[in-house]
C-alpha cells in the first residue's frame, strides 16, 4: 500500500506537534511537513506536494476556507477540516464542506493534547478516506430555494399515496454534497426521509439548516417525537442514534444517546435497523458515498425484510466504501448514479 503523505496547516504549535507525532505512530502515514498559516504552507508545498491536507479554519494571513477555495481551483486535493468544536465555527465549516473539504475532524478548546492523542485512530481513519477521494466540482450555493424541474412535481395524488412511506438515507464521506444534490432536486411530496450523515455534533444542525436553505423540501436536525411526513427530511444529529419508531399509525424519530456502533454515532447500521423493524416492506433504503462498512448490515436487514434499497455507484462516490459493502452481502436491488436517485425516490413515492 503506497505511503499517504500528509501536510498539516494549523496556528498552533501543540496541535501540530501533537497530530505530528499521532499520525506518525500510524501505519502507512506520513507528515511530510507543517505550517502555521496557508501562506507558509503554499511556500513549503510548491516543490512537494501532498497527498492529503489537514487544515485549520480559523488562522492568521489567510483563513482556512478562502486556502481550501485556492487549493480546489488550482490544484484539488483532499483536505480534511481540523475545525473547534463550536456552533459559531460550525457554519464555517458547512462553507468549507460545500467547497469541497472531503471531512471534518474537530478539536476542543480545553484538553486538546489529550483529546488529539486518543483521537487519533479517528484522525487516521479520516486522512486514509481522504486519500481515496474522488475530488468532485462543488455544488454552487444558491440564494433561493430552487424549482425542481429535473423531478417531476406529482401533486396531491402522490402526498396521499406516500404517508405510509419512509425513505432511509445513509452516508458519510463526500456525503455533506451527494445529499445536497439529490434533496434539491425533490418537490415536497415525497414520502418523508431520515438521514445518517457521519458528523460530529453541533455540526449537523448547522448542515440541516444550509440544506433547508436551498431545497424545497424541508430539512431539520431531528428531536425525539418528530413526525416522519411528507416533504420532511430529519437529520440525525451529531453525537446521538437516530431510529425510526411507529407511534399509531405514524413514523415518529426517535433520538437517543448510545455508543458508537462501527465506530460512528451516529450509525446507519442503527437507523436501517429500526426502520426494517417498524417500516418493512414500506420502506426505501439508500446507501451512499462513504469510508468503512456502516449501514450494510443494516440494509441487508431492511432487504431481507421486503424493503427496497439502492446503492449509489462506484462511478459517482467520493469514496466506494459504504456502498460496496453493501453491494458484497446482497443487501442493494439498484445500483445508481447520484443524479439518478432523486427520481427514484420521487418513483417510490408515487409507486403502489
Amino acid at each position: 500500500m503506497k505511503t499517504i503523505r500528509v501536510f498539516l496547516v494549523d496556528d498552533s504549535a501543540t496541535v501540530r506537534q501533537v497530530l505530528k507525532n499521532e499520525l506518525e505512530k500510524c501505519h502507512g502515514i506520513e507528515v511530510i511537513g507543517v505550517a502555521p498559516d496557508p501562506i507558509f504552507a503554499m511556500e513549503k508545498m510548491k516543490n512537494d506536494w501532498p497527498d492529503v491536507i489537514i487544515l485549520d479554519i480559523e488562522m492568521p494571513r489567510m483563513d482556512g476556507v478562502t486556502f481550501l477555495k485556492k487549493i480546489m481551483a488550482e490544484r484539488p486535493t483532499p483536505v480534511v477540516i481540523c475545525s473547534t468544536l463550536t456552533e459559531a465555527g460550525a457554519n464555517t465549516t458547512m462553507e468549507a464542506l460545500a467547497a469541497g473539504a472531503v471531512d471534518i475532524v474537530t478539536k476542543p478548546k480545553m484538553g486538546l493534547k489529550q483529546f488529539l492523542t486518543e483521537a487519533s485512530a479517528d484522525l487516521a481513519a479520516s486522512v486514509r478516506a481522504a486519500s481515496v477521494a474522488k475530488l468532485r466540482r462543488a455544488a454552487p450555493r444558491a440564494v433561493a430555494p430552487p424549482r425542481s424541474d429535473a423531478v417531476p412535481d406529482t401533486g396531491a395524488r402522490a402526498m396521499r399515496e406516500t404517508t405510509d412511506k419512509v425513505v432511509a438515507i445513509g452516508t458519510s464521506t463526500g456525503g455533506t454534497q451527494a445529499l445536497e444534490t439529490v434533496l434539491r432536486m425533490l418537490p415536497r411530496t415525497v414520502p418523508g426521509i431520515v438521514v445518517v450523515q457521519h458528523m460530529p455534533e453541533k455540526f449537523t444542525a448547522a448542515f440541516a439548516e444550509r440544506l433547508n436553505s436551498i431545497c424545497e423540501v424541508e430539512v431539520m436536525e431531528a428531536k425525539k417525537g418528530d413526525r416522519v411526513i411528507p416533504g420532511r427530511v430529519l437529520i440525525a444529529p451529531g453525537g446521538k442514534h437516530l431510529l425510526l419508531k411507529l407511534s399509531g399509525a405514524q413514523y415518529q424519530a426517535d433520538v437517543v444517546e448510545g455508543p458508537r456502533v462501527n465506530r460512528h454515532c451516529p450509525s446507519v447500521d442503527v437507523l436501517f435497523r429500526s426502520v426494517a423493524k417498524f417500516a418493512g416492506r414500506n420502506a426505501l433504503g439508500i446507501i451512499m458515498t462513504g469510508m468503512g462498512d456502516d449501514g450494510a448490515r443494516g440494509m441487508k436487514e431492511m432487504h431481507d425484510i421486503g424493503a427496497e434499497t439502492i446503492a449509489q455507484n462506484e462511478e459517482t462516490c467520493v469514496v466506494y466504501g459504504m456502498p460496496k459493502e453493501a453491494v458484497k452481502q446482497g443487501a442493494v436491488d439498484h445500483c445508481l448514479a447520484l443524479d439518478a436517485i432523486a427520481s427514484a425516490i420521487v418513483h417510490y413515492g408515487t409507486s403502489r
